[in-house]
């Protein structure tokens, strides 16, 4: 029996869920030394949202917050989370974008890459996967873990059997919304565990109250690693507290042997960073609340927020039961995707649509479009006749990979913001998010040639004659 590891997240999904990636890098480097002495497994440091919100709320580059905490973390694996072939965007990128993208962040300091595909689509990881270990990384290809008619522990075991015939390094059972039961869990790393030769991982979130259980229950069915964050940005939307498991595994034959008194002392170093938030009104105390309505409706924290904040605008707050209700319906529609970004995003705005219009599909966004038409992938389950009729009209789905429809991006790009770049992963930042890089970009041109960024021409892309 090997004894349970620990992912630490407070650098990455910690404070994604809980602060919206507002945690800012001179925030994380006073500390990245002593996290580095604990001896968890790896600390997850970068990738999903954390690269849009350096760009468009702090003003960071990414890049360099990823180097630096290189830097300062010697001994411990830095790991990230990676879309596969969506990167860290909402769209699929170019075999050349993708190829250059995990090149780049394990030259900068990336260790492991977990790679997830919001379909559960294997054909959308491959890529990744493949460039991953050519780039001497270890990739780890995660499920996107949903209940649905089809999705079942022995669908999860098929799928993990494909992800490893395709070369993964570890398997991660991703829970982004706190939905998988103890017993389930117990029975799926049990099969898990005797039908793949891998190491297996367990994330999940703490917002419908039991993914202590759960892990627990993971733990004694042979989980090699767990997810969990320090505890001033732990539980609610986040993950369970790291000393809280540390604290229950101690003297047990899972005693994972780390160093409590020193994690507590860490986590103190976070608590007046978490009162800072609070009292900036980002941590809104809603997030840390239990939701059962997450058991029913199957959607994860942000989703619930962003729900909220699309009603709002609409002046339509009132409607926010009925939408929850038609949630799952739409999901159902569109063959049981998984709740997690894009898909996440999609189905909350078809479901907003469906209610405050009167009549469902009387509008579709674009990007719902382009999913029942096959360019994000196959669904688990095919999508009705009725349904496609309603959407698409008898437009023809195409059945392929969906980024062999795409053309390479990456000299095009280049040539795009020739004036601008100043390393090679610019053109990468410009890949994932054109206008917001720019707009960085050109904030970094001012500051280092002390100009007002106002004399900027953002559409241009040059300074005024």
């Amino acid at each position: 029996m090997t004894k349970p590891k620990i992912t630490e997240t407070i650098f990455r999904d910690a404070h994604q869920s809980l602060i919206a990636t507002r945690m800012k890098t001179e925030e994380m480097l006073p500390i990245a030394e002593r996290l580095d002495e604990v001896g968890f497994y790896s600390l997850e440091v970068w990738g999903g949202a954390t690269f849009d919100s350096c760009l468009r709320f702090l003003n960071e580059d990414p890049w360099e917050r990823l180097r630096k905490l290189r830097k300062s973390v010697k001994k411990t694996k830095l790991q990230m989370l990676l879309r596969g072939q969506n990167l860290l965007g909402y769209k699929n990128y170019p075999d050349d974008v993708v190829e250059e993208f995990v090149k780049k962040s394990i030259e900068n300091g990336i260790d492991i890459i977990r790679i997830f595909d919001a379909l559960n689509d294997v054909r959308n990881l491959s890529k990744s996967i493949e460039t991953t270990k050519k780039s001497g990384g270890h990739a780890q290809a995660a499920i996107s873990y949903t209940i649905s008619p089809v999705h079942n522990v022995d669908y999860y075991v098929k799928l993990s059997k494909e992800m490893e015939n395709m070369g993964a390094d570890s398997i991660c059972i991703k829970d982004m919304s706190g939905i998988l039961m103890p017993y389930t869990a117990y029975e799926l790393v049990t099969k898990l565990k005797k039908e793949i030769n891998l190491p297996i991982q367990l994330h999940s979130h703490f917002t419908s109250g039991v993914a202590n259980q759960t892990y627990m229950k993971g733990i004694e069915a042979g989980v090699d690693i767990v997810d969990t964050a320090l505890s001033p940005f732990s539980m609610g939307t986040s993950q369970p507290s790291t000393e809280s498991m540390i604290a229950s595994l101690k003297d047990s034959q899972y005693d994972t042997g780390l160093d409590l008194s020193l994690v507590a002392d860490i986590a103190d170093y976070f608590k007046p960073i978490r009162e800072k938030y609070i009292k900036e009104g980002i941590l809104n105390p809603k997030v840390l609340e239990v939701d059962s309505r997450t058991l029913t409706y199957q959607v994860p924290g942000g989703m619930l927020s962003n729900l909220v904040s699309q009603l709002e605008q609409q002046g339509s707050l009132d409607k926010y039961e009925k939408v929850l209700e038609e949630v799952p319906r739409v999901r159902e529609d569109l063959g049981y995707p998984p709740l997690v970004t894009p898909m996440s995003q999609m189905v909350g705005t078809q479901a907003v649509f469906n209610v405050i219009l009167g009549e469902r599909y009387k509008m579709v966004p674009s990007e719902v479009k382009n999913y029942v038409l096959g360019l994000y992938g196959s669904p688990a389950v095919p999508i009705s006749d009725e349904i496609k009729q309603k959407i698409i009209g008898n437009e023809k789905v195409f059945n392929g990979r969906p980024a062999d429809l795409l053309e390479p991006q990456l000299e095009k790009l280049k040539n795009e913001i020739k004036e601008y770049i100043e390393q090679d992963e610019d053109v990468l930042t410009y890949a994932s998010f054109p206008q917001i890089a720019l707009k960085y970009f050109q904030h970094r041109q001012a500051e280092k040639y002390k100009i007002d960024s106002s004399l900027l021409n953002a559409e241009e892309k040059t300074y005024p004659v």
